[in-house]
């Protein structure tokens, strides 16, 4: 057996004489020992790097393989000597699979020291990808929005600021159509705000009155300069115009502003 475990020593001199000289403090040589000597994968490991060599041949088989690796988990204080990079290996090879990676992660997330150490970009995303959800997002961004500094932030984004008024308005509209709706009062609610709308129109054109009957006689013997009289005349056109859009609302109830009208409103 020996013999044959030398023979792959080339030369014969060589190989005798290994053969003649046997480990020290032994006798002669053991199979094992002639393995050890040729390199080769002893029948008995003694050596931890002995051990590990026999351990990766009988887990050439992936069944074998999988159970060893499984069993080797489960003890702390081997998962404890592996290093930090083949942990995370073995982290993302076994959370390749969807629900094995659903079930994973909320534990993690649940760890104050691990979120931390999560990158903004990442936090980012994930939060992202959790809130895809339309109820989730509804949720967190009400959440979110409770907290002064992220709100004063979020409101600094341009987009954010008029979504954010288009749903305040838009929730004010639908609460108003279920109201005129469903509401038994709600007919005459209308017919108050028609009042309303009565009285604020009268008030306006009112005050405007007023404001003219106190600034006017006030100019008595100015003279206003070119620029001056320019901006009052546009000012009075501005006015003919919205008097004669109160005239066409009043008389026909449409309030329709022309492309002429809304730019003499917006002074343009």
């Amino acid at each position: 057996m020996v013999h044959n475990i030398f023979a792959g020593i080339a030369d014969d001199e060589e190989r005798w004489a290994t053969i003649l000289t046997p480990p020290e403090g032994k006798p002669r040589w053991t199979p094992d020992e002639a393995k050890r000597r040729m390199g080769r994968q002893v029948t008995k490991p003694v050596t931890p790097q002995e051990k590990v060599s026999a351990i990766h041949t009988l887990a050439q088989d992936e069944q074998v393989a999988a159970q060893v690796t499984g069993d080797l988990l489960r003890r702390p204080a081997v998962v404890a000597q592996v290093k930090d990079e083949d942990k995370v290996r073995v982290v993302e090879e076994l959370t390749r699979e969807d629900q094995v990676a659903a079930a994973v992660a909320p534990d993690f997330l649940r760890r104050p020291e691990v979120v931390a150490r999560v990158a903004k970009a990442d936090k980012v995303k994930v939060v992202e990808e959790l809130t895809r959800d339309e109820h989730v997002a509804a949720e967190v961004t009400t959440g979110l929005l409770r907290r002064p500094d992220v709100a004063f932030r979020a409101m600094s984004d341009d987009t954010a600021r008029h979504q954010v008024n288009h749903a305040q308005v838009e929730r004010g509209r639908q609460a108003r159509e279920y109201f005129e709706e469903s509401s038994p009062v709600a007919p005459a609610i209308r017919n108050i705000d028609r009042s309303v709308e009565f009285l604020d129109l009268v008030t306006a054109c009112h005050a405007f009155v007023a404001a003219a009957g106190r600034v006017v006689p006030g100019m008595r013997d100015r003279q206003l300069g070119d620029d001056e009289r320019t901006i009052v005349h546009e000012n009075v056109a501005r006015v003919r115009a919205t008097l004669d859009w109160i005239e066409t609302a009043v008389d026909t109830g449409k309030v329709d502003v022309d492309g002429e009208l809304a730019r003499l409103l917006q002074g343009e």
